[in-house]
């Protein structure tokens, strides 16, 4: 169970991983949508891991010598509070275990006294590579770290540190993901199901959608993508808005969320008859996505799993005569075959050079031929274990 018990230790962790100095993470801010309205709030993930708070404009700040840690209030105006509500301290305590709650004076105050030895503080820092993006930034680390500056002969950064940590999931963590992959996996049965009755894109969103909340999840852990025929081939299409066009395939990659925890899951459908030629794209990703899947275990470096899917790509594209020269293969996979799942539903897996017991990744081949307005994808959620790996999603059928 995801209690305050587990943030409590996930903040221990931290201390023991950088000791003897201060650790001081912040919430995010809430991002404009339109005009006065701001869009629905999404929780920076490793305040959520440390704290368990799901508000914005919070912080908290981890004293590890002396075992201690305060969240930090935001000063919130009696208009907000009547129209968006407000977190009660007790509530607070309650969900993150800890020590006390302090106001933006109190916080000054503390962060000045923490701050003689050894005079640096440690943070989250923005995104690496962040101006690789096609999004602004959350603005809510650049100001805490503009805030510490202030009071800190140095601010550092430990991301890596973090991301150490949550790549190796904790029990509880990878009961977590069950939850959200039984959840998932439940909604897409549901729609397959239904599949035949949906005019467009947009109907199968909604299944899910339904389902999803009606079944104790927190919702979709990332857009929805619904994508058919050539939609297939842009890799995040969310629009959903298209005709379901029979004599054609269905990509979907969806993902329920569940006490913070994410599933990723791909799967690619029938829609009518089909042609032959979209019947062997579809084998030859379901064939590779088996044989990916199979690579897993412990102690297998990423490098040569990089290089084994290339191979098994490789031979898919070949198959297909996709391959007549090196430019193609990037051409029709253009994306990685893997990533970590998580809080995120792009976790890091910190920078590790092999598989490590208690990693969960996906496995995600997929073919995308713009000219023939064909796009594939299937997506498994594996766990890696001590002795292998067990797929966590293998209960969905990756068949048409």
């Amino acid at each position: 169970m995801i209690d305050s018990k587990f943030h409590k230790n996930n903040r221990r962790q931290i201390s023991k991983t950088i000791p003897n100095c201060p650790i001081i993470i912040t919430a995010y801010n809430k991002m404009q949508q339109s005009n006065d309205v701001a869009f629905r709030f999404k929780q920076e993930s490793n305040f959520w891991w440390l704290t368990g708070i799901d508000e914005p404009n919070w912080f908290v700040i981890i004293d590890g010598i002396s075992d201690k840690s305060w969240l930090v209030a935001p000063n919130i105006s009696g208009a907000h509070k009547t129209f968006d509500g407000d977190l009660s301290f007790n509530d607070a305590m309650s969900i993150s275990g800890v020590d006390g709650i302090l106001n933006n004076d109190e916080a000054t105050e503390k962060l000045i006294q923490l701050a003689g030895e050894p005079g640096f503080v440690y943070t989250v820092g923005d995104l690496t590579h962040a101006e690789q993006y096609s999004f602004v930034i959350n603005p809510a680390l650049q100001k805490l770290q503009n805030r510490l500056e202030g009071i800190f002969g140095e601010v550092r950064f430990c991301n890596l540190e973090l991301s150490k940590l949550r790549a190796i999931k904790q029990p509880v963590e990878i009961e977590a993901i069950r939850d959200a992959v039984t959840v998932t996996i439940n909604g897409f049965n549901k729609v397959k199901q239904n599949l035949s009755t949906f005019d467009y894109e947009y109907d199968a969103e909604a299944e899910f959608t339904y389902y999803f909340r009606k079944n104790g999840s927190n919702g979709h852990a990332f857009d929805p993508i619904i994508a058919n025929g050539k939609n297939a081939c842009t890799l995040h299409y969310i629009s959903n808005n298209s005709l379901l066009e029979k004599g054609n395939l269905v990509l979907f990659d969806v993902g329920a969320q569940v006490s913070g925890y994410s599933a990723d899951i791909s799967r690619t459908y029938a829609i009518g008859e089909l042609s032959e030629r979209h019947i062997a794209v579809h084998d030859a990703v379901e064939q590779a996505n088996q044989q990916i899947i199979e690579l897993l275990r412990p102690g297998l470096k990423l490098e040569d799993y990089k290089n084994q899917v290339d191979g098994i790509m490789q031979n898919a594209l070949r198959q297909l005569n996709l391959l007549s020269s090196s430019s193609d293969y990037a051409r029709y996979f253009p994306h990685s075959v893997s990533h970590g799942l998580g809080v995120d539903t792009h976790d890091s897996l910190g920078q590790a050079t092999e598989f490590l017991p208690g990693m969960v990744v996906t496995v995600e081949p997929g073919i995308y031929i713009h000219e023939e307005n064909i796009g594939v994808r299937i997506e498994d959620d594996i766990l890696i274990t001590d002795d292998g790996h067990e797929n966590l999603t293998a209960a969905l059928d990756t068949s048409l």
